[in-house]
Protein backbone atom coordinates (compact mmCIF):
# COMPACT_ATOMS: atom_id res chain seq x y z
CA UNK A 1 0.00 0.00 0.00
CA UNK A 2 1.69 3.04 -0.75
CA UNK A 3 1.38 6.19 1.08
CA UNK A 4 -1.43 8.12 -0.99
CA UNK A 5 -3.30 5.22 -0.25
CA UNK A 6 -3.02 4.90 3.55
CA UNK A 7 -3.78 8.20 3.85
CA UNK A 8 -7.01 8.75 1.83
CA UNK A 9 -7.91 4.89 3.14
CA UNK A 10 -7.52 6.44 6.24
CA UNK A 11 -9.42 9.54 5.99
CA UNK A 12 -12.19 7.70 3.77
CA UNK A 13 -12.76 5.08 6.53
CA UNK A 14 -12.87 8.04 9.44
CA UNK A 15 -15.45 9.73 6.67
CA UNK A 16 -17.65 6.49 7.08
CA UNK A 17 -16.88 6.39 10.58
CA UNK A 18 -18.78 9.92 10.69
CA UNK A 19 -21.56 8.89 8.15
CA UNK A 20 -22.98 5.96 10.13
CA UNK A 21 -23.00 8.51 13.44
CA UNK A 22 -25.64 10.43 11.15
CA UNK A 23 -22.78 13.20 10.58
CA UNK A 24 -23.92 16.49 8.13
CA UNK A 25 -22.07 16.90 4.94
CA UNK A 26 -20.87 20.43 5.80
CA UNK A 27 -19.73 22.36 2.44
CA UNK A 28 -17.71 25.69 3.30
CA UNK A 29 -16.85 26.78 -0.74
CA UNK A 30 -18.59 29.34 -2.29
CA UNK A 31 -21.76 29.49 -3.66
CA UNK A 32 -20.63 29.84 -7.26
CA UNK A 33 -18.86 26.44 -6.51
CA UNK A 34 -21.38 24.54 -5.23
CA UNK A 35 -23.57 25.54 -7.70
CA UNK A 36 -21.19 24.19 -10.42
CA UNK A 37 -21.00 20.85 -8.24
CA UNK A 38 -22.06 19.68 -4.77
CA UNK A 39 -22.77 16.55 -3.08
CA UNK A 40 -26.59 15.72 -2.31
CA UNK A 41 -27.84 16.81 0.90
CA UNK A 42 -24.90 19.13 1.91
CA UNK A 43 -25.46 22.08 3.90
CA UNK A 44 -23.39 24.95 2.83
CA UNK A 45 -21.84 27.24 4.40
CA UNK A 46 -18.50 29.28 2.86
CA UNK A 47 -16.06 29.19 5.53
CA UNK A 48 -16.07 33.44 5.23
CA UNK A 49 -19.47 33.01 6.86
CA UNK A 50 -18.74 29.78 9.16
CA UNK A 51 -18.18 31.67 12.22
CA UNK A 52 -21.04 33.99 12.43
CA UNK A 53 -23.39 31.27 11.42
CA UNK A 54 -22.13 28.61 14.42
CA UNK A 55 -25.03 28.81 15.89
CA UNK A 56 -26.84 27.12 12.81
CA UNK A 57 -24.29 24.18 13.10
CA UNK A 58 -24.81 23.86 16.60
CA UNK A 59 -28.91 23.58 15.87
CA UNK A 60 -28.12 20.38 13.62
CA UNK A 61 -27.25 18.41 16.74
CA UNK A 62 -24.67 16.16 14.78
CA UNK A 63 -21.56 15.03 13.84
CA UNK A 64 -20.03 17.22 10.64
CA UNK A 65 -17.96 16.71 7.88
CA UNK A 66 -16.87 19.68 6.32
CA UNK A 67 -15.46 19.80 3.05
CA UNK A 68 -14.25 22.19 0.31
CA UNK A 69 -12.73 21.84 -3.00
CA UNK A 70 -9.26 21.20 -2.21
CA UNK A 71 -9.09 20.39 1.73
CA UNK A 72 -7.97 23.56 3.00
CA UNK A 73 -10.55 25.72 3.87
CA UNK A 74 -12.14 22.23 5.17
CA UNK A 75 -9.31 21.72 7.28
CA UNK A 76 -9.79 25.20 9.14
CA UNK A 77 -13.65 25.34 9.45
CA UNK A 78 -13.25 21.75 11.10
CA UNK A 79 -10.85 23.41 13.71
CA UNK A 80 -13.30 26.08 14.25
CA UNK A 81 -15.88 23.75 14.44
CA UNK A 82 -14.13 22.36 17.25
CA UNK A 83 -13.16 25.28 18.98
CA UNK A 84 -16.56 25.78 19.53
CA UNK A 85 -17.12 22.41 20.84
CA UNK A 86 -19.01 20.96 17.94
CA UNK A 87 -17.83 17.38 16.44
CA UNK A 88 -15.88 17.74 13.38
CA UNK A 89 -13.63 16.62 11.24
CA UNK A 90 -11.95 17.32 7.92
CA UNK A 91 -13.41 15.39 4.76
CA UNK A 92 -10.75 16.74 2.61
CA UNK A 93 -11.72 18.32 -0.89
CA UNK A 94 -14.84 17.41 -2.68
CA UNK A 95 -13.19 14.14 -4.64
CA UNK A 96 -12.22 12.84 -1.49
CA UNK A 97 -15.73 13.02 -0.17
CA UNK A 98 -17.36 11.39 -3.11
CA UNK A 99 -14.64 8.79 -3.27
CA UNK A 100 -15.97 7.87 0.02
CA UNK A 101 -19.58 8.16 -0.17
CA UNK A 102 -19.54 5.61 -3.24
Amino acid sequence: MGLFSFLFGKKSNQIKEYLEKDAVILDVRTQKEYDADHIEGAVLIPISELKSRLKEVKDLNKPVIAHCKSGIRSTQASQILNSNGIDAINGGGISTMKAALK
